[in-house]
Formats: structure tokens, sequence, C-alpha cells
């Protein structure tokens, strides 16, 4: 099975100019990997210092994007893993994340961290399969 790396506009150009050595998205076979992303403004490309109610969103919805690129949905989501500076943030992104997944959740973890390297607190990667 190979493997193959997609990119997903904006958020490729994105990882270019922050230099990045990652893809967004990668599948292999019926398997698909989403990358943990920061939270990137769509409007700038730069990460958005804003609420963790704001960034979560912006977060699913690139998560979404790129699931949409590699063939796939959030209804595919077999997995999801949470990195967050803080558990004061649980209830909010919780809130966030029903909404993306108001049904039969996939498994997910969600665990502290102390810091990111830029002014952001949270990070999700998912695996998906179509």
């Amino acid at each position: 099975m190979t493997r193959e790396a997609l990119r997903v506009e904006p958020i490729s150009t994105y990882l270019d100019r922050w230099k990045a050595p990652a893809s967004p998205v990668t599948r292999a076979g019926n398997m698909i990997f989403v990358s943990g992303l920061p939270p990137f403004d769509p409007d700038t490309g730069e990460i958005a210092a804003a609420p963790i109610e704001r960034q979560s969103e912006l977060i699913m919805e690139q998560m979404k994007l790129c699931l949409q690129t590699a063939g796939a949905s959030l209804d595919d989501v077999m997995k999801c893993n949470v990195y967050c500076t803080s558990v004061k943030h649980f209830a909010v992104f919780n809130a966030v994340y029903a909404r993306y997944f108001p049904e039969q959740p996939p498994a997910r973890i969600f665990v502290c961290i102390p810091e990111w390297t830029g002014p952001f607190d949270i990070e999700i990667d998912c695996i998906a399969m179509v």
C-alpha cells in the first residue's frame, strides 16, 4: 500500500510559509490521517490568536477540509487526538466538538500539554476510513 501526501489549499501554502515538514493529510488505501494543525486564520494564513472556542472551530473546519480533499467526511472519522494547553478549556472545546460530531462521535483522547511553539492552545489530529 502506497502512502500519498495530499496538498490541501490554503493549508499547504500556510505550512510552506512556516517551513513545516508535514503534509496536512495522507492517504493509504482506505485509511486517512489528518495532521494536527494550529488554528490558521483562513483570511490571513497566520496563526489565529483567538479564544479557545474560535481556535477549536478553525481547527475543526481545517480537519473537515483535509478530509474532503482525501475523499472523506467527518462521518468517516474513527479517532481524534486533542492536545490542549489547559484542562480549563475542556468544557468550551467539548461544546464546539459536539457541534461537529452531534451523533456517534468518534473515539477521542484529550491530553493536556504545557505549551505550543506559537500563540495557540489546541491542536487536533484524526484518523478516518473510507
